[in-house]
This record gives structure tokens, C-alpha cells and sequence, in this order.
């Protein structure tokens, strides 16, 4: 093990492990018993999309976002995502015509792009700015690639700097590829996703009903998934804070021709987008991994980092798993925190324009073509066997696996991370192998009946689970005060949208 990995590790106290923090997001879209999307507006019951602190839409209406708060342990955070969810489902089952919750990262049967109904947040200019920007979005990539759902998972450590962040990001990219082709299960996806579009796509069985890589692990983080010509320009170094935010800042100021074309607003007035930049705001940037801090309100993330430094880790590549009720399971936690420790803890020279692209596509290849018997990355130019590489990596995790679990008493991280290493060798015992196989074996290359079964058997086994009236009290309570707090926020406001859209979008404002 590399000397200045065992000299973090000899230096980790206790203390300083139980500041470890965590938290999920996770999104999901809410189908119809027949496997389409569900068009109706964001139920009532589940309270204000705007101001709820647990419950919101993504970039679709039909769009879920269920949010924990951070958490000082796996399965704390983990009890909460599923005692959010069993509130939702039981919203969704009594309100909602028996409406589910999608289980896998690709859509259901989607309708023509224009129908795909964009998050609406109210009436308060920044209950506005949202639905502009998902306008903006639509205009820019189409509204399908937006209704991709996955799992973002926050991460934190008490003690490390924005520099020691940057550091743990790139050497994140640099070894992302296990995490897809440990945890990726989105090989596979209905027609309807890319009606009208050019894809290398092989039919399932006859192609009607799922369309697949036989090698993917996750298509969601491929070519089909969250990709853009436009950012394909960008240039973004994750060498340190001040690099970053200068990357950030020109692609959030510098006009961008074809977005120029689309214009602030239509001739009839209404908006198309917030602004007419490469990005429209800094979420708008795509990364398998962000450095964030908590914003006030009205701040702009790029300020925030700017003024007060990285608070803390998003890992955006992780696929739903439709095998997991809630999408993810305490196992795949206890994976991801030794391998962030890793990923912190590990030599990380500075990252180059060469390696940046080799990054591109090493990620590519994992999500498209993972499986595959010798599959061969790029690292510093010579290739490298994706199998050796990833066993190389997850051995170096082993004595922080030990480590952890000195802390708590338990042998559960090695456990998790033995059975992860360990999939190196069984391939075909991945989530994106097993989905397959039990698509094409008992669901008759049906992508909708695999995953409709999936998603009414999660929520069966979540209706099922204990539930107390003071639970009911509290989440209903949760919902209501989220719907008094948006009506504040409207009765607030004291200038025309277009005054606090032209402020909040000044250059300013980006500090």
C-alpha cells in the first residue's frame, strides 16, 4: 500500500470517522399501471415541489426527487430514504390511481418530447426561474435525455480542504469506471427513449419491446445518457478550487451561438430559457462527481464555493437498482465511503488535458462495454485490463475497510468490499448482468414488464413495512408547512421576474 495512504490511515481518529457524513438523492418517475409516464401534476399530498426539505421533482412534473438529510451512519441514512418512500407510496396509491415509482435509471414509455411535463414550482420568481431553466433545458439536449433517474450520493469528512477535495475528485474520475461496472445496472432500455434517434443500440429479442449492449453496465452514464455537444467544449480542471470556478465562470458568462438563436423569450413573450451562456446556471454542467456547498438564499453555488470553499462531495454516476426497493442498498453505501476515503487518501497529481479526454473515454467504455471479457481502459496512455485495474484498486481500499470497521466494532465494510471485489471475477453476477439475464429469462425481453414488476414488488415490500400513525402525522405535517412556506415566498416577492431574473443571472452575482 502506497506510504501516504497508511500514513492518513494511522492519522484517522475515531472522532474524526463519526464526522463522516452522508446523505441521498434520489430520483424516479412516477408510471402509470401500464408502464407510461404518468402526465398528471405533482400530487398534492406530497406537498410543495418548491420548499419541501424531503420530497421534490427533478426536471419533469412526473419526476421525483426524494432527499435525506446527512447522516452519520449507512443505515440512519438508508432508514430514512425508506421511510420517505413509504410515505410516497402511500400518497401515490391513495391519491394517485395506483401510480408507481420507476425503479430503473432509464424512463418508461415516455411520450412525444414536447408532452413530457416540465417541474413547476408556483408562482415566486424562484419557484419561476426553475421551470425556465427545465425550459432551457428541454430546448437545448430534449426533454428525454432528462428524465433519466439516478442516485446522488453527498459525501463529507470533517477536517479536509478544498485542495484535499479537488484531490479526492480527480482521483474519483480517474477510477470511476469500477463503480460503473460494479454498481451500473441500467444495460438495457425501452425503444421509446430514442424513437427518432441514432443509436449503436442491438435489438432484444425481436427489438419491440427493450433495445441493449450485451457488455453495458450502465447506458444511463454512456453516449445515450447525459451527453452534450455543447459542453463537449468545455475544458474543466479539477487541479483546485480557483481553476474550477474561472472553467465554471466562462462557460457561465460566455454567449453560445446556437443558445443565442433560441433566445431569452419567444415572440409571443414567454421564456425559453434563463439565459443564452453555454450554461444557463451551474447545475446545467453534467460531471459524474461536483464539489458543493450549501447556498443561502438567492446565492449562487459558483459564490458560495468561491467564498467559503468545498463543504462537501456529490457523486452523481450511481444508477437506480431495481433488485433494491429504495434503489441502493447499505452494502453499495459502506462501498462507496471506503472508496471516497480512497479516492481522498491517495496520491492525486494534477489531472492534464490528455487525461482528461482518456477519462471521457475509459467512462465510456465502462458503461457501454464493462463486461466484456478482456476489456482494456487507458491509463497514461498504455492500456490497462478494466479487470486489473479495478482488483488493483479495491485491494489498496481493504485496509480502510479494516479501518473502518476497528471504529465500529463490525467486519461489515471488508464484507462489502470483499463481495465487491469478488465481482471482478464473476462478472456475470453484477447488477447489470443479473438485470439482464432476468429480463431476457422471465420477463421475455420485455424492458416495461421487467421493470413494472420490480417497481410494484418495491412497493409491496414498502406498503408492508411498519408504518405509525405518528409518522403519517409527521410527514403530513412536513407537506403542509412546505405549502404555507411556498405561499410566503410568493407573498414575498417585490419585483417582475424579469428584474430578478436579469439580477440573479448578473455577473455579479457569481462572485
Amino acid at each position: 500500500m502506497k506510504k501516504l495512504l497508511q500514513q492518513h490511515l494511522a492519522d484517522l481518529s475515531r472522532e474524526r470517522l463519526a464526522g463522516m457524513g452522508r446523505g441521498i438523492e434520489k430520483e424516479g418517475l412516477r408510471a402509470l399501471p401500464n408502464g407510461a409516464l404518468a402526465l398528471t401534476p405533482h400530487p398534492q399530498g406530497l406537498g410543495s415541489a418548491l420548499t419541501h426539505p424531503h420530497i421534490t421533482t427533478d426536471y419533469s412534473e412526473s419526476q421525483l426527487e426524494l432527499i435525506t438529510g446527512v447522516h452519520g451512519s449507512v443505515q440512519s441514512c438508508l432508514d430514512e430514504l425508506g421511510e420517505v418512500h413509504q410515505f410516497v407510496h402511500r400518497i401515490l396509491t391513495s391519491q394517485c390511481d395506483e401510480e408507481t415509482l420507476w425503479v430503473s435509471s432509464m424512463p418508461c414509455i415516455l411520450p412525444t418530447d414536447e408532452t413530457i411535463p416540465l417541474g413547476r414550482y408556483g408562482l415566486s420568481n424562484s419557484g419561476r426561474s426553475k421551470s425556465v431553466y427545465r425550459m432551457g433545458l428541454g430546448h437545448r439536449y430534449g426533454r428525454r435525455m432528462q428524465t433519466i433517474s439516478g442516485i446522488h450520493y453527498n459525501w463529507s469528512l470533517p477536517g479536509v480542504t478544498s485542495e484535499e477535495y479537488f484531490g479526492l475528485i480527480r482521483n474519483f474520475r480517474r477510477h470511476a469506471f469500477i463503480l460503473l461496472y460494479l454498481f451500473g445496472a441500467s444495460p438495457a432500455l425501452c425503444p421509446s427513449f430514442v424513437e427518432g434517434r441514432q443509436h449503436a443500440l442491438q435489438p432484444l429479442g425481436d427489438g419491440k419491446h427493450a433495445l441493449y449492449l450485451p457488455h453495458a453496465t450502465s447506458l444511463r452514464m454512456g453516449r445515450l445518457g447525459y451527453q452534450s455537444d455543447a459542453q463537449a467544449t468545455l475544458r474543466v480542471s479539477y487541479n483546485g478550487l480557483q481553476g474550477y470556478a474561472n472553467s465554471l465562470h466562462e462557460a457561465l458568462t460566455r454567449p453560445y451561438p446556437a443558445y443565442e438563436q433560441i433566445g431569452v423569450r419567444n415572440p409571443g413573450g414567454e421564456y425559453n430559457q434563463l439565459g443564452t451562456s453555454l450554461l444557463q446556471i451551474e447545475n446545467e454542467f453534467y460531471g459524474t462527481i461536483r464539489p458543493k456547498r450549501t447556498t443561502g438564499r438567492g446565492e449562487r453555488p459558483l459564490h458560495a464555493l468561491r467564498e467559503r470553499g468545498v463543504e462537501y462531495v456529490e457523486v452523481r454516476l450511481m444508477d437506480l437498482n431495481p433488485l433494491e426497493s429504495v434503489g441502493i442498498d447499505a452494502d453499495t453505501m459502506r462501498v462507496l465511503d471506503v472508496f471516497l476515503l480512497h479516492c481522498l487518501f491517495s496520491e492525486s497529481p494534477p489531472d492534464t488535458p490528455e487525461e482528461i479526454a482518456e477519462l471521457k473515454n475509459n467512462q465510456h467504455l465502462a458503461a457501454e462495454r464493462g463486461r466484456e471479457p478482456g476489456l482494456e481502459l487507458a491509463r497514461a496512455g498504455t492500456k490497462v485490463p478494466l479487470v486489473v485495474w479495478g482488483k488493483q484498486v479495491l485491494q489498496e481500499c481493504l485496509p480502510i475497510a479494516e479501518t473502518l470497521d476497528q471504529a465500529d466494532g463490525s467486519n461489515v465494510h471488508v464484507q462489502a468490499l470483499r463481495k465487491s471485489l469478488a465481482l471482478f471475477d464473476a462478472p456475470e453476477d453484477t447488477p447489470s448482468a443479473q438485470v439482464l439475464r432476468e429480463l431476457i429469462e422471465q420477463y421475455d425481453n420485455d424492458f416495461i414488464a421487467y421493470t413494472l414488476a420490480h417497481s410494484q414488488a418495491a412497493r409491496d415490500d414498502l406498503m408492508a413495512r411498519a408504518w405509525t400513525d405518528a409518522q403519517q402525522q409527521r410527514y403530513v405535517d412536513a407537506c403542509a408547512a412546505s405549502v404555507a412556506a411556498q405561499r410566503a415566498l410568493e407573498a414575498e416577492d417585490d419585483m417582475p421576474f424579469e428584474v430578478w431574473r436579469e439580477r440573479y443571472m448578473a455577473v455579479e452575482q457569481l462572485g
